[in-house]
């Protein structure tokens, strides 16, 4: 009757659930299998009949907007379609991108909602405590509703002013589903992939925006090493260790042609941009011995006087260690150690058992990975801090 399966399979059961319904109040009738027949059968003319209306209803509508396109003249076509988004997720963020909120209640509030990220994992990307952040998406959320802000795409000049916000959604997605905050699984690839083709999208609508095509070319290129970033037991391979046979070419080719967009398009190099610079420099190093970390290092640099944060100071002391030496890796992180954003994160004593390690300062190193473990609520990196304490002998 219907001509569907998987339809038929639908009324049947709803038959089942009137039947369970009625039956004990009325009782059972005398041929229950006719029974329940007569009401698939007239749920079945109920849907064929809803159908036919919504059909109807299509084709009145199709109809009416054939004929204002019609109408329309050519040059509003030209104007209106290459504002246009559309993708429905990246519109609505651009839409929660509201500036009658803050810049952080305005992107705690879009990945909670929108990223679908927890409290705690929007905590550890800003390097705050979740109290705060729960706090943010209450006040955001109030603030929305004390303004009447309509629920609306932004168009314009309106769209331009929330780009950098959108631009920070996505990295903050992508870099949660590259090193996730917590839970079994240390690398959670749906969340990599939504961040770089939102990213994609948005540089075919922003292609002059040398930030968005610095935001690709990095999303790219990290994107690359996805292969080789664990081990078959789930547990996180250092960037030294990674077998660079398994990164993806198409994806490094992908990045470099963004990065070469981005600076083609000139100014001076903004965060995305530099930080796309630097996983540049990893990805063109065959071997871990060829990276030129002197180049990274003066990269850092430039980006700590862009962008200064505790985390780019942490990254900037991994560099300089490497390019200089354990000791003056060692003096600048040491210098923001009590950085409040930095308490309680594992990073600073990662970091920091790698370069006591290489400066044979042995127990010291052992001590601050075993600390680091403690810290991660990540079972795979927990489990790599603990290998790399272990390997290090017994005090």
């Amino acid at each position: 009757m219907v001509h569907d399966i998987g339809l038929a399979e639908e009324l049947a059961q709803d038959a089942l659930v009137a039947a369970l319904e009625q039956w004990p109040e009325s009782g059972v009738p005398d041929n229950p299998g006719a029974w329940l027949m007569a009401v698939g059968k007239r749920r079945a003319i109920d849907r064929i009949r809803r159908t036919q209306r919504l059909e109807g209803k299509l084709e009145e509508i199709g109809h009416r907007q054939e004929t204002e396109a019609r109408d329309r003249p050519p040059e509003f076509e030209a104007a209106e379609d290459p504002e246009r988004i559309e993708d429905d997720l990246l519109r609505l963020i651009f839409t929660a991108c509201h500036p009658v909120l803050t810049a952080q209640a305005r992107v705690a509030l879009t990945l909670r909602m929108l990223g679908g990220l927890t409290t705690d994992e929007i905590a550890r990307a800003f390097l705050v405590g979740e109290t705060t952040v729960a706090q943010r998406i209450v006040r955001a959320k109030r603030t929305l509703s004390d303004a009447g802000v309509p629920f609306e795409v932004p168009e314009g000049p309106d769209r331009a002013a929330r780009l950098s916000s959108v631009l920070e959604v996505l990295y903050l997605i992508f870099n949660e589903g590259y090193a996730a905050t917590a839970g079994d699984d240390w690398v959670r690839a749906d969340l990599c992939q939504e961040a770089l083709r939102l990213g994609r999208v948005l540089a075919g609508l922003a292609p002059g925006e040398a930030e968005v095509h610095g935001l690709v070319a990095l999303m790219e290129i990290q994107a690359s090493r996805s292969r080789a970033r664990t081990r078959p037991s789930g547990e996180p391979v250092p960037l030294a260790e990674q077998n660079r046979g398994r990164w993806d070419q198409l994806l490094i080719r992908r990045g470099f042609a963004a990065l070469l967009r981005a600076r083609g398009l000139g100014g001076t190099p903004g965060p995305y941009v530099l930080q796309a610079a630097i996983a540049a420099c990893h990805a063109r190093a065959r071997t871990a011995d060829e990276t030129d970390w002197p180049q990274i290092a003066a990269l850092y640099e430039v980006l700590a006087g862009v962008a200064p944060s505790p985390v780019v100071e942490l990254n900037r002391a991994v560099a300089v260690g490497m390019a200089d030496g354990p000791e003056r890796g060692l003096a600048l992180l040491d210098a923001v150690a009590d950085a409040p954003a930095l308490r309680g994160n594992h990073l600073l004593p990662s970091v920091r058992g790698d370069l006591l390690a290489r400066l044979g300062r042995i127990a010291d190193a052992r001590a601050e990975f075993e600390r680091a473990a403690g810290l991660t609520r990540n079972a795979p990196e927990r489990g790599a801090l603990l290998d790399r304490a272990a390997a290090l002998g017994e005090p």
